[in-house]
């Protein structure tokens, strides 16, 4: 029988590659995303347009979407919640409303969604991937907001795991530097500046969005059953590194 996989921010850069991958692998892919662009359609199976702030803050839209779920997608081996925002702002600058939406998509989110599609992981036997990142390690100014969010995840992957026992494999990925359109955004496609970012890094280079698919189909593969509460970097090594004058 084929695999059912639900990816949260299907379009951006990691989610694309992860719907390319389980497509690939064989999966019927759930591509959920607040953006209607489907220029990937030919590896998302079913597209839904789906907002995680407003299925967070919004108890009408929140209810709306279950009943939807319900009707759309009756069987479920694998969650993928990899929907995030990157709000940036030293602590002196942060709004409330900015830290409130930090939490609400990056942590309150993912929680929710395990929830509501508990039983069907159960019935399969199937597993929750949280994306999180180095930042829930290793971050820099202005990140206060975002690294708080995934540094929760992380705790929230963990307490899930204690908490589902044996019946559904939670687990989270933390990348490092991807080579996305956001990343390059984030530095207004300066390639001196990311060639410098490149040469930090140990491996010399930074990650590519195929490289989180492939672990995070190696994490929902039912033969490596002990993996269970993990958190694998995907770092190039950076994580090593002690930055000194």
């Amino acid at each position: 029988m084929q695999k059912n996989v639900i990816i949260t921010g299907v379009l951006g850069g990691i989610g694309t590659a992860l719907a390319k991958g389980f497509h690939d692998a064989g999966y019927y892919v759930y591509g959920l995303d607040r953006r209607e662009d489907i220029q990937y359609k030919g590896f998302i199976d079913r597209f839904i347009r789906f907002d995680i702030f407003e299925f967070v803050r919004n108890t009408d839209y929140r209810v709306r979407f279950s009943g939807i779920f319900d009707q759309v997608i009756p069987r479920l081996d694998v969650l993928i919640n990899n929907a995030a925002i990157q709000k940036l702002g030293h602590l002196n600058e942060i709004k409330f409303e900015d830290w409130q939406e930090s939490l609400d998509v990056n942590l309150t989110g993912p929680m929710l969604l395990s929830k509501l599609f508990l039983g069907r992981l159960e019935n399969s036997n199937g597993s929750i991937i949280n994306i999180a990142s180095i930042h829930q390690q290793l971050t820099k100014p202005s990140f206060v907001s975002y690294a708080t969010s995934k540094s929760a995840l992380v705790g929230l992957t963990k307490a899930m795991a204690v908490d589902l026992a044996g019946s559904v494999r939670v687990n989270a990925i933390s990348p490092a530097a991807i080579e996305t359109a956001m990343l390059r955004a984030g530095f207004e496609n300066d390639e001196n500046a990311l060639d410098k970012l490149r040469k930090i890094h140990p491996v010399q280079r930074i990650g590519y969005p195929d490289e989180v698919a492939k672990l995070a189909l190696f994490l929902a593969s039912e033969n490596e059953g002990f993996i269970h509460g993990a958190n694998l970097t995907l770092d190039g090594g950076i994580s090593s590194v002690l930055k000194d004058l």
